[in-house]
């Protein structure tokens, strides 16, 4: 129950916090937005949350209107059509996941926890996976953030149609991470984790997450750097 307490206040204080300091750049992308994708500012989707609830998730637009009914889907891969040339760069950037603070702020996410997943791909989650992360909210960043902040890479060059790729390679790990994440999340975990993050925007391909975590799900091969490399060469 304190430990509760105390990540709600933390996640109060923090998106608060950050969405105050950002806001000159959160309205300088809103009007950028505005000018650019006729007056489309956010993107709104239905996201699983703790418990097996859905909620609303919020982020500023970066793909072409209907592009879930497009292309590969909710999978996006590396230079993908349908995303926009600011979408693009707020992709790169992660700055489309800023508006989550407001879902923080709601309740329905909290800073550190699993990545909320749309309905059709939670249900990859194997039935021991729903339940360990059903019992936290979703979060803004956390390990499977971290890990899977290159999962474009990996269904673009993989080799193999990506809906198959994503649902019978990563949904298994990521679901894996998650459960981690469940079985070992506290205050002081998520404050590595934030630590974490900052430091994969700065350097993608790291792996501390693995040095920092005793007992962390390894890697399967598909979804190491060695055999990445080795696809995109294959593919020159």
């Amino acid at each position: 129950m304190g430990n509760a307490i105390l990540k709600r206040s933390f996640d109060i204080f923090f998106a608060a916090s950050l969405l105050l300091l950002i806001s000159p750049l959160f309205l300088l992308i809103c009007l950028i937005l505005l000018i650019t994708e006729k007056g489309k500012v956010f993107y709104f989707q239905d996201r699983m949350g703790k418990g097996g609830k859905p909620f609303r998730i919020w982020k500023f637009t970066t793909m072409v209107e209907g592009s879930e009914k497009m292309g590969n889907g909710t999978i996006t891969l590396r230079n993908d059509w349908r995303v926009t040339r600011v979408g693009h760069i707020l992709r790169l950037s992660k700055l489309n996941e800023f508006p989550q603070l407001i879902n923080v702020l709601k309740g329905d996410m909290s800073v550190v926890g699993p990545r909320p997943l749309v309905p059709a791909d939670f249900a990859h989650y194997s039935e021991e996976a729903k339940k360990a992360i059903g019992k936290v909210k979703p979060g803004l960043t956390g390990a499977g953030s971290i890990v899977f902040r290159d999962e474009q890479y990996f269904v673009t060059y993989a080799g193999q149609e990506p809906k198959q790729f994503y649902k019978n390679i990563i949904m298994p790990y990521k679901g894996e991470v998650e459960k981690w994440y469940s079985e070992h999340h506290s205050f002081i975990n998520d404050l590595k984790l934030i630590w974490l993050t900052a430091i994969s925007i700065i350097h993608p391909t790291n792996l501390f997450i693995h040095k920092w975590f005793k007992h962390f799900p390894p890697r399967p091969e598909e979804l190491t750097y060695k055999w990445l490399r080795a696809q995109m060469e294959g593919q020159e």
